[in-house]
């Protein structure tokens, strides 16, 4: 069973802020309940006084309802709820109209003419305010507002209260329904930028990656295009060649034969190129990338002197740990430290915000295909990869990778001398010089 902190990590931000703007609306309708309801059984008496609570807790459930379908809606989960939001309006006017008649003509006393005052001016500004959450137009909803304060002035003063009172009821009514509209208001306009800049955030890391495709593919058209061209221009030369019998043919197939060994060898330097992968680019890279992306990122650690094959090993370890970054969780800080100890790089990424569970990036479920991928390059240079929660809501990815022995040059011993020793004794055997190379022939020959 999960438990609530699992629950409230396991989603992502977006997702946090719609689950506090619903609960919230959930707990006003708690609140008028409590304010409202509940203190109106002692003020109007039993009698009057149930029904009182009644009502309003059966408009607190259709706050709540209305609130939460409204925001369906505005995600675009759910069509606009409007017969709620008419149940909700009939229910509103019902019973403002019945706190105002029981501020006239109910049991009387001041306790009771304020608990019937509440009910006619703070019930119609909980209502405004819940079906301000299905309209999309903020200006009909503060206009609602308005017409609100104005329907509860003249229901008031029609009942027999004195102007001035119809007049104050109405000022409060404004008041009251301006701030919780304001708050439904508000509250979808953030939960909008919210989804929409989440929605940006998974944009601009698919536009990354289609600009790569897009270099990938402009660097393989500028070698292959010409070279192609010449290929199909030289092949059909040595067909009409070859139909005439002319012993060019041969020659015009051979020059084809050779740009095409020098494209395959042009395309495998560009896939070369493209796979290698330097580690202080890289790193400058997804820190540029992780910081416009609003999340804090620190590097540390030096990678100059490291070997090609080591760093670019290393250099798609931290491709794919800022892809994820962007992609998985709920960032806000991510460190990247390389450390080089005992003929050994170290090459740590950690980052917080990670939901439970996720699908290659928990510790104890199955790795993602981008991991098995990082495993199998470092596999090549002798490294391991190792991935996993570290507790506190972090997540880290190491990769370790031995540094290659550099070869070790024979060196020749040398016979130490001892001081004041007979420097001709050092060899035992008196030296040959080699013979000369016609020693055998003939004096005349030789000096002839």
């Amino acid at each position: 069973m999960r438990t609530p902190g699992v629950w409230w990590r396991g989603k992502s931000t977006p997702a946090k802020v719609e689950t506090y703007t619903r609960w919230s609306f959930h707990f006003f309708a708690v609140i008028e309940v409590a304010t409202i309801g509940l203190p109106a059984i002692g003020q109007l008496g039993s009698r009057f006084g149930g029904w009182a609570l009644l009502a309003v807790c059966v408009h607190g459930v259709l706050y709540a309802v209305t609130a939460s379908r409204a925001l369906d809606w505005t995600r675009g989960t759910r069509d606009q709820p409007v017969r709620l939001l008419w149940a909700l309006g009939t229910v509103t006017v019902l019973i403002a109209v019945g706190g105002a008649v029981l501020t006239e003509h109910g049991p009387g006393g001041a306790d009771a003419e304020s608990a019937a005052a509440v009910l006619s001016v703070t019930v119609p500004a909980f209502g405004v305010g819940a079906i301000a959450l299905g309209i999309r137009d903020w200006r009909r909803a503060f206009a609602l507002a308005a017409g609100a304060a104005v329907g509860v002035a003249g229901v008031v003063f029609l009942v027999g209260i004195p102007a001035y009172a119809a007049l104050g009821a109405g000022g409060a009514e404004l008041f009251m329904a301006g701030v919780l509209v304001s708050t439904s208001v508000l509250s979808l306009w953030l939960l909008n930028t919210v989804y929409a800049l989440d929605e940006a955030r998974e944009t601009r890391a698919r536009l990354a990656v289609a600009e790569e495709r897009l270099r990938f593919g402009r660097d393989l058209h500028d070698v292959m295009g010409r070279n192609l061209a010449v290929i199909a221009l030289k092949s059909e030369l040595a067909v009409q060649l070859a139909r005439r019998g002319r012993p060019e043919a041969v020659e015009q197939m051979i020059e084809v034969q050779r740009i095409a060994q020098e494209s395959q060898r042009e395309v495998r330097e560009v896939v070369r190129g493209y796979r290698e992968a330097d580690l202080g680019t890289e790193l400058a890279g997804a820190q540029g990338v992780l910081t416009a992306a609003g999340i804090d990122c620190e590097v540390s650690g030096q990678v100059t002197g490291l070997p090609a094959q080591v760093q670019s090993a290393l250099g798609w370890v931290v491709r794919e740990a800022a892809t994820n970054v962007l992609r998985h969780g709920d960032t806000g800080r991510c460190s990247v430290s390389v450390r080089v100890d005992e003929g050994r790089v170290t090459l740590s990424v950690e980052n917080d915000g990670v939901p439970v569970g996720e699908s290659g990036r928990g510790s104890d479920g199955e790795p993602g295909s981008g991991l098995v991928g990082l495993r199998e390059r470092l596999m090549e240079v002798g490294g391991v990869l190792r991935a996993g929660a570290v507790g506190g809501g972090l997540f880290r990815l190491s990769a370790e990778v031995p540094l290659p022995v550099a070869p070790v040059t024979p060196v020749t011993p040398v016979t130490p001398v001892t001081p004041g020793a007979d420097l001709s004794e050092r060899d035992a055997e008196p030296r040959r010089l080699p013979a000369p190379a016609s020693a055998s022939a003939p004096v005349s020959e030789v000096t002839s």
